[in-house]
């Protein structure tokens, strides 16, 4: 019992005063970041998905 204990108030100490944690001004940066290139990177995904779709509509035409 007195090792969990233990672990628990070093992993308290360690959140606490030794982890860094980021301000609200760059969390909200962060997010922002992350949601225009998720964003970015479906409208590439959609663009090719309909390029091949397209390619494929051709092929089956010519069969």
């Amino acid at each position: 019992m007195k090792k969990l204990v233990n672990y628990l108030q070093e992993s308290y100490d360690e959140l606490v005063y030794k982890v860094s944690w980021p301000t609200l001004s760059e969390v909200t940066n962060s997010a922002v970041v992350v949601l225009f290139a998720s964003l970015l990177i479906a409208l590439v995904v959609w663009a090719m998905d309909s390029a091949f779709e397209s390619v494929m509509k051709f092929v089956y035409g010519l069969l």
